[in-house]
């Protein structure tokens, strides 16, 4: 029997590489724990949910028969760890409210909660948003709460109470140690002729008007081409990629618009193993997504991290390098390269004592709310990077999950502009003075602009939008027929392996071996 339950909340749902390789990392980090504590392996289970939890449905309607599923994984808690995903966010996000309700949820069944390394936007006393979020923070349950950029604004947040809180590191940054196996080991030197290879991890179009940065899509577009253009001036490579849906989208029209070769470029990077293949081929990385940076930082490879958002530099601030954050009145070519070149020169050295901080206050944490008589010491970070438990790889079960979610959200994406463009007033049409015809007039930007329209763009758009939602139909219908397959096949398999351990365990060992093939 399982003594304890955890239930980790962390992003694992988000189409951002970067939060799976936080579930990794965490679970391996809770795993280390528990061992250091002197739980073994069969005594615990890490339940790993969805920070979203509390349903969007939930949250839109209010229905508390929504919460069943949530109300169900608490109340089988012993411990609920928050890690490494900005469950306090407001500002353009809703986190905070599901966070809220999780919060409210633990304390009527009296679950203890920890928050790790999480991302924190900055407090505000007259938001009332930051208010609500505040009070759910002193709630009893809450016992520890460690943030990897403002620990000021978590200070504010607990003001009056006497919860433990800390600055600490992500937990990507044992991506090296958790990710070993899985991950082939980088190269250690450029190849031959002293040529590098630079990593380019581009973002969304939207997320500078999002975090109040003047710095349209256009501008984008032109940095990247002008970084590609003195790459190649100077005799270097690079690879562009990403890890995230959205940033696919622009990634896909920057290589279409303006001929960046493919084979310069990696899509859809859907897993951790993925982007961390991407990294470990290049001797330097110019990103604008945070975990790119921060799996970077972990393998030792040098990089620039180009400050969308207050998180970029507070992580390259605390890992001693906050030259190597730049903010956007220096997103150009010769500045930004001019930067990685230093980073190259200068190379990476961990600063052991605060990347050991995210896994230290976890382990002071569970074994606050586990063995608080506990005379157990913590590991060193050299016992930690040694034994942490490594991570598996993502099964062909968790990849399909994976491109089923991305792929249902493309089609919403779809489907949204679709029926945004349907729902347009008919065009205008005018009379042309020398004829009685009439001719459409097309709107900018218009679906109706595709080749062959009908003249009545409201009804082909309806037409189509009804053929697309039956291919989804089908698509989904086959994919439930791959899973049920594939959930046979296993199940036979498991049946074979039972029934081979069987008859391996009844005959004569010289008679296995014969049916074996074996000599």
């Amino acid at each position: 029997m399982t003594a304890y339950n955890i239930l980790l909340l962390t992003n694992r749902d988000s189409d951002n590489v970067g939060d799976q390789l936080i579930e990794a990392t965490v679970m391996s980090l809770i795993s280390a724990a528990m061992a250091n504590i002197g739980v073994r392996p069969r005594d615990f289970k890490i339940n790993s949910r969805a920070a979203g939890i509390i349903s969007k449905k939930y949250m839109s309607t209010g229905d508390e028969a929504l919460l069943a599923d949530a109300r169900d994984a608490i109340i089988k808690a012993d411990l609920i760890i928050f890690g490494g995903a900005p469950l306090f966010n407001y500002s353009y996000q809703n986190f905070y409210l599901r966070t809220i309700r999780t919060l409210e949820l633990a304390q009527e069944y009296g679950v203890p909660v920890i928050f790790s390394s999480i991302g924190v936007e900055p407090y505000s006393d007259s938001n009332p948003k930051s208010q609500r979020l505040k009070q759910a923070l002193h709630l009893p349950v809450v016992r520890q709460i460690t943030t990897r950029d403002d620990i000021e604004a978590v200070e504010q947040y607990l003001a009056g109470t006497q919860v433990p809180r800390s600055l600490v590191s992500d937990p990507a940054v044992f991506t090296e140690q958790v990710f070993d196996g899985v991950v082939s080991p980088r190269k250690e030197t450029p190849s031959a002729g002293g040529k590098k290879t630079i990593g380019l991890v581009v973002t969304r179009a939207g997320i500078f008007a999002d975090n109040g940065i003047d710095f349209p899509e256009a501008k984008q577009r032109e940095f990247w081409l002008d970084v590609i253009a003195q790459l190649e001036a100077r005799g270097d490579d690079y690879r562009l990629f990403t890890g995230h849906f959205t940033d696919e989208v622009f990634l896909d029209s920057l290589v279409r618009d303006h001929g960046i070769p493919t084979k310069k470029v990696k899509f859809a990077v859907n897993s951790p193993e993925e982007m961390l293949k991407q990294l470990n081929d290049c001797d330097g990385v110019i990103a604008y997504r945070l975990h790119a940076s921060i799996a970077a930082f972990s393998y030792k490879i040098p990089a620039i991290g180009l400050s969308w958002n207050f998180k970029v530099p507070y992580f390259y601030d605390t890992m001693g390098y906050g030259q190597r954050a730049l903010p956007a009145e220096k997103w150009n070519a010769a500045t930004v390269l001019a930067a990685l070149d230093i980073a190259m020169e200068e190379g990476v050295v961990h600063n052991d004592e605060f990347t050991f901080s995210v896994y230290e206050t976890l382990f002071n944490g569970i074994k606050s709310v586990f063995v608080p008589q506990s005379k157990a010491k913590v590991f060193t970070i050299e016992q930690l990077r040694a034994d942490i438990p490594r991570y598996k790889g993502t099964t062909y079960a968790q990849y399909t999950e994976k491109m089923h979610r991305k792929l249902r959200r493309t089609y919403e994406s779809y489907q949204k502009i679709a029926r945004k463009a349907a729902a347009q007033p008919a065009p205008a049409v005018k009379k042309d003075a020398s004829a009685s015809s009439v001719k459409p007039q097309a709107s900018e930007g218009a679906v109706a602009n595709l080749a062959g329209a009908p003249k009545d763009a409201t009804s082909a758009l309806a037409v189509r939008l009804a053929s697309v939602e039956k291919r989804l139909v089908a698509a989904e219908l086959r994919n439930a027929s791959l899973e049920k397959r594939q959930a046979t096949f296993e199940l036979r398999q498991e049946n074979t392996d039972r029934s081979i351990r069987k008859l391996k365990n009844i005959l004569p060992i010289r008679l296995w071996h014969k049916l074996r093939g074996h000599k």
